[in-house]
């Protein structure tokens, strides 16, 4: 099936999606041309190679007579966004610019009368702007046909939505999976004043779509891109088991210690006809926290892997790290699932000499697990058991439980690995 994934671990803005569906595309330049020859008035698309934490992807910048929208993020919007776009004519704001205002109605006269585009294409257009409108309705309580738009933002917005738009159309998924949304911490501001994110809109938007905050300052996901990804998602989740054929990287215009990107993936995922067997493995999120550290001492080190094993941590390690001043040190990596991040932080913040701790989101393929007990004539001994399969090969593991072998190696005075040897001729004996 063919099918695009949109991971959205650093939100979305109608820019960065045009910029990464775009690099799906053989020809960007000559839909670049298609889309200058809609002739939106004053409208000018460029796209621009940036690289940022050492990825390369495209950069989007439209301009409308030559000024670009600007951001009014109390911090540092990522997208080059504005919520200036939309007001209700009842909200009592006074406005303290020049730029003229439309509706709802003028932005579908100018799509429909005076865009030269597929039927299709202008369904799309005028379906998501009406999520918009619906949702700066209800923020404002006002109704729809009082939402008003700013001359340039519209016009911005316009060209947003058309882009992307056309570029879905011609790629023609099948199926449309997007990620959980990262909407961002913090405040905006914009005509109405300083407002929490998600903003309002964007919020009203994101009903019923799986999103999360983080540690990012600044608004991650724009009213635009929530109403694309909401309009065109098939489902929201995880990323399908699926065969990439292009991968699409659109940049936001902020620097971030992360990649400020959406990443869009195009391929075909498999369906239970595609293959023999049927996957059975499974997929999940856990945190990883990390930190360095080089002046603890081993002993202090091992005793709080153990308080993190003991806290519910699922895996704990170390690696040898060369530091500042070459001095020696480790690496130390804590992952969790999402509901213990919070303990996690706690018990390394207690039990090492940290004063910072790094966080990612991370996806892990699992096979199915299990334990079997056994008797043998040297007790219960526990064996552990992992299967599953993946891409139409079948995959198993099985291992016993090393204190039940050890247990057994220091009754019978023997080495671990005759232990090993014994339990294994009689069970397979």
């Amino acid at each position: 099936m063919k099918t695009i994934y949109f991971d959205c671990g650093m939100g979305a803005a109608g820019d960065m999606l045009t910029a990464a569906l775009l690099e799906l595309l053989p020809d960007p330049e000559e839909f670049l041309k298609e889309f200058a020859a809609l002739g939106i008035p004053g409208v000018r698309m460029e796209k621009k190679r940036v690289i940022k934490c050492e990825i390369s992807g495209t950069y989007i910048s439209v301009t409308v007579d030559g000024v670009q929208e600007e951001s009014h993020d109390v911090s540092e919007h990522p997208h080059n966004h504005s919520h200036d776009h939309m007001h209700g004519s009842s909200s009592g704001h006074s406005h303290d610019h020049t730029h003229s205002h439309t509706t709802l109605g003028d932005i579908e006269h100018l799509v429909r009368e005076h865009l030269a585009l597929p039927e299709k294409v202008r369904e799309d257009i005028m379906a998501v702007y009406r999520l918009i409108a619906e949702a700066e309705s209800h923020a404002h309580n006002a109704p729809v046909t009082e939402i008003h738009f700013h001359e340039v933002g519209t016009l911005d917005a316009v060209a947003d939505i058309t882009a992307v738009c056309m570029l879905m159309d011609r790629l023609e998924p099948e199926e449309v999976v997007v990620s959980p949304i990262h909407v961002g911490s913090g405040q905006v501001h914009c005509a109405h004043g300083i407002l929490p994110v998600p903003a309002p809109a964007t919020a009203y938007i994101l009903k019923d779509v799986p999103i999360y905050s983080g540690n990012v300052k600044g608004e991650l996901c724009t009213p635009t891109g929530a109403a694309l990804l909401k309009h065109f998602a098939t489902r929201f989740g995880e990323m399908p088991v699926m065969k990439t054929a292009a991968i699409g990287y659109g940049m936001g215009k902020k620097d971030f210690e992360e990649a400020n990107c959406v990443r869009a993936f195009l391929g075909e995922s498999l369906k239970d006809s595609d293959a023999p067997v049927k996957d059975t493995f499974s997929m999940d999120r856990v945190i990883e926290l990390s930190c360095n550290l080089d002046d603890m001492t081993a002993e202090a080190i091992g005793f709080a892997m153990e308080s993190l094993f003991e806290g519910g941590a699922l895996e704990v390690f170390t690696l040898p790290a060369g530091m500042k001043k070459a001095r020696p040190g480790v690496l130390l990596t804590v992952l969790c699932a999402p509901e213990k991040e919070v303990q996690m932080v706690s018990l390394l913040f207690k039990h090492t000499t940290t004063i910072g701790i790094r966080k990612a989101e991370r996806a892990r393929y699992l096979l199915e697990r299990g334990i079997t007990s056994i008797e043998t004539s040297y007790g219960t001994v526990r064996r552990k058991e992992s299967k599953g399969s993946f891409l139409e090969e079948e995959f198993s593991r099985e291992k016993y439980e090393y204190e039940d072998i050890a247990q057994i190696a220091r009754e019978q005075k023997i080495s671990l690995n005759e232990a090993y040897e014994k339990i294994q001729r009689e069970t397979e004996g």
